[in-house]
C-alpha cells in the first residue's frame, strides 16, 4: 500500500491530554493551520466491543482489535500493540520518501528499510468489501498505553449491520494486518433537522442536523459572516472562529470530543460537523451556546491557553454570545 504524491502539512499539536490526534480521511486532505485537540477519552465500559479479542501476530508484533463501536453518528475502534523492543511511540510519523513536503519535514521521509520496526500506520477501512470514505481522527489512545484509536464522525450512509475490514500496516513488516469484524448499530438514534438560523450583526449560523444517539451527540451546522467581538476582543486582541457548546434541559454541558484551533484569521464561512458526549436521559430540548476564544492576531494564539498554576492544561476563557443562543426541541420517542 505505497502512497505516492502525497501532499502533507504536519501539524503542531497542542494537547489537552497525553493523546496526539491527527485528522484523517480516506482520500481527504489534512486541513492546514489546525491543531487537533483530543478533548476526551472514550468510556471503556460503554464501548460496544463487537469483537474485543481479535488478535494477529506477525514477525514478533501482535495487534489486538477492540472497542469496536457504531451508533449511526460515530464509528470507532482501538488497536493495541504488543511485542519486544518496540519504539515508545505507537503511531507512525514517517512520510513516503517521494512525498511533497517542506524542508522541516524531510527528517520524516525515511526509507522503509531504515525505519524503526513496530510503528502503526493509518488504517485502511472497507465496509462490506468497499472502500470507506469517512473522515475522522486517528492517534494515541488516552486511556491505554501502547494503543491507538480511530474515530470517524463524517460517515457514508452506512447500513445498520455490516462487515468491517481493517487493514493496518506496521513499519518493517511487509504484510498488512487484516481484521474482519461484524458490526451492528448500537441503539436507536433521533435525528433532528431544524434548519433553524440565529443571527447577530453580520454573523449567522444555521443548525442543519442534530443526531442524538445512545453514546454520542452530533451537531452539523453552517455559519456565515464576521464573528462578533467583545470589548476584550478589540485593539490588541480579536475573537477566534465561533465554537458551539450543547447544553441539555438540566443545564449539563456536553463534552465536545475534539476542539480544533485554527492559528489563522477566522474565515467568514464554516461547515461544522462535530461530536459530543451523550445526553443521557432524553431531554425535552437542548440549547446551542456559541462562544469564541480571545486570540492574539500577531500569531493567532489563544490568550490564556497553556498550563496553569495548578499544573492543569487550560484552553483559554470562553466568551459566550447570548443573542446567538438557540433552543432546539427534542421530539418524544
Amino acid at each position: 500500500m505505497k502512497q505516492t504524491n502525497l501532499k502533507l502539512t504536519f501539524l503542531k499539536r497542542v494537547l489537552l491530554t497525553t493523546s496526539a490526534f491527527a485528522i484523517i480521511g480516506t482520500g481527504a486532505a489534512i486541513p492546514k493551520n489546525i491543531s487537533p485537540i483530543a478533548a476526551a477519552t472514550s468510556d471503556a465500559k460503554s464501548a460496544q466491543a463487537a469483537s474485543s479479542n481479535l488478535s494477529l501476530t506477525q514477525d514478533g508484533v501482535t495487534l489486538k482489535l477492540g472497542d469496536v463501536f457504531y451508533d449511526g453518528t460515530r464509528l470507532s475502534f482501538s488497536i493495541e500493540r504488543e511485542g519486544k523492543n518496540l519504539p515508545e511511540g505507537v503511531m507512525s510519523l514517517y512520510l513516503p520518501v517521494d512525498a511533497k513536503a517542506s524542508k522541516s519535514l524531510k527528517k520524516y521521509m525515511v526509507p522503509e528499510k531504515d525505519q524503526k520496526k513496530g510503528y502503526i500506520k493509518r488504517p485502511q477501512i472497507l465496509i462490506d468489501g468497499k472502500a470507506f470514505k469517512g473522515l475522522g481522527s486517528f492517534g494515541d489512545k488516552v486511556s491505554q498505553k501502547n494503543a491507538v484509536e480511530a474515530e470517524y464522525n463524517q460517515l457514508d450512509a452506512l447500513p445498520d449491520e455490516f462487515e468491517m475490514t481493517i487493514q493496518v500496516e506496521v513499519t518493517r513488516i511487509s504484510k498488512p494486518f487484516e481484521f474482519k469484524v461484524p458490526v451492528k448499530k448500537d441503539g436507536n438514534m433521533v435525528s433532528i433537522k431544524p434548519n433553524k438560523t440565529q443571527k447577530s450583526g453580520d454573523f449567522s449560523y444555521t443548525v442543519k442536523q442534530l443526531d442524538i444517539a445512545s453514546r454520542t451527540t452530533r451537531l452539523v451546522l453552517d455559519s456565515e459572516g464576521q464573528v462578533p467581538a467583545s470589548t476584550k476582543q478589540t485593539g490588541k486582541y480579536a475573537p477566534s472562529m465561533m465554537y458551539y457548546d450543547i447544553v441539555d434541559d438540566q443545564g449539563k454541558t456536553l463534552q465536545q470530543r475534539k476542539v480544533g484551533f485554527y492559528h489563522s484569521k477566522p474565515r467568514t464561512k464554516y461547515h461544522i460537523d462535530e461530536l459530543y458526549s451523550a445526553i443521557g436521559s432524553k431531554p425535552q430540548y437542548v440549547t446551542i451556546k456559541p462562544y469564541t476564544f480571545t486570540v492574539d492576531p500577531s500569531n493567532w494564539s489563544v490568550v490564556g491557553q497553556g498550563k496553569g498554576a495548578d499544573g492543569k492544561y487550560k484552553n483559554g476563557d470562553k466568551t459566550y454570545i447570548k443573542e446567538l443562543e438557540m433552543t432546539i426541541p427534542v421530539p418524544a420517542q
